[in-house]
C-alpha cells in the first residue's frame, strides 16, 4: 500500500510513541526496576526484556481503554489522572523526551499542512509535553481523550480534528505507532502512516491497515517524497 499525496490536505498526529519518545522513557524505568535481577538477563541488560514486555502489554492496554471508553467511564479516569497530575499526586515529575528529528520534520510538514494532535492521553499531560518543547503552535487543533464521547480507535476524535482545520476527514493522513492509531484513521475515512518508533511492529501496522509503515516520524518528509 502506498500514500496518495495529492490527496494530503492535512496530518493528524498522536503524541505517545509518535512525537513524544514516551515509549523509551517506559522501558527506561522498567529496566531500572529490575536492576536487582539483572543476573538473570544476557550480559546484565534487562532493556530486551523490559521492551519486550512494553511491546506485550500494549495491545491488551489498548483493549482496557477501549472498554472503558465503551462504558463511558473513560473521562472520570482521565479526570482523576489530571486532578493527580496537576497536584504532584502519586509520582514524580518526568520530563518529556521528543523523538530525535521531530521538531525538524514538523517544521517542515507544517509549511506544507495544517496539522492537529490526536491523542488519547488527559488534556493537562498533552499540553505540558507540546508546550515543554514549543510545539504548540504547529497545531491548529489538540484532541484529547475528553474532546469527544468516544476516543480512539473511534474515528470521533479524528473528525473532531478534522472539522477544526477545516477539511474532509478522507482529507486527512493520520501518524501514529499503534494499531489504534490505524483502526481509528482507517473508520475516519484517512490515510495512515504508521510509525516504528513507538512500541507497535510493522506487521501488525500493515495488519491494522496501515498505507505506509516508517522508522520515525522525522522520516515522514522524505517518505511523501521531499
Amino acid at each position: 500500500m502506498t500514500i496518495e499525496v495529492e490527496r494530503i490536505r492535512a496530518m493528524l498526529f498522536d503524541v505517545d510513541g509518535t512525537l513524544s519518545d514516551t515509549d523509551d522513557q517506559w522501558v527506561g524505568r522498567f529496566a531500572n526496576m529490575l536492576r536487582p535481577f539483572r543476573f538473570l538477563f544476557r550480559d546484565g541488560n534487562a532493556h530486551p526484556f523490559a521492551r519486550w514486555t512494553m511491546m506485550a502489554i500494549e495491545t491488551p492496554g489498548n483493549l482496557v481503554y477501549y472498554w472503558l471508553d465503551r462504558l463511558h467511564l473513560d473521562d472520570e479516569v482521565t479526570a482523576l489522572f489530571n486532578f493527580m497530575a496537576r497536584r504532584g499526586i502519586g509520582r514524580k515529575s518526568h520530563p518529556f523526551w521528543l523523538i530525535p528529528g521531530v521538531d525538524v520534520a514538523l517544521d517542515q510538514l507544517g509549511s506544507h499542512y495544517p496539522m492537529a494532535v490526536v491523542s488519547a492521553r488527559g488534556r493537562e499531560s498533552t499540553l505540558s509535553f507540546l508546550r515543554q518543547f514549543n510545539l504548540l503552535d504547529h497545531f491548529g487543533a489538540v484532541a484529547t481523550s475528553q474532546t469527544c464521547r468516544y476516543t480512539k480507535p473511534f474515528p470521533d476524535p479524528l473528525v473532531w480534528a478534522a472539522e477544526q482545520l477545516g477539511v474532509q476527514p478522507h482529507e486527512c493522513l493520520m501518524i501514529g505507532d499503534t494499531t489504534v492509531d490505524m483502526r481509528a484513521g482507517k473508520a475516519a475515512g484517512a490515510q495512515t502512516v504508521g510509525v516504528l518508533c513507538g512500541f507497535g511492529s510493522e506487521g501488525e501496522l500493515r495488519r491494522a491497515g496501515a498505507d505506509l509503515v516508517i522508522p520515525s516520524t522525522a522520516d515522514l518528509p522524505a517518505a511523501l517524497g521531499w
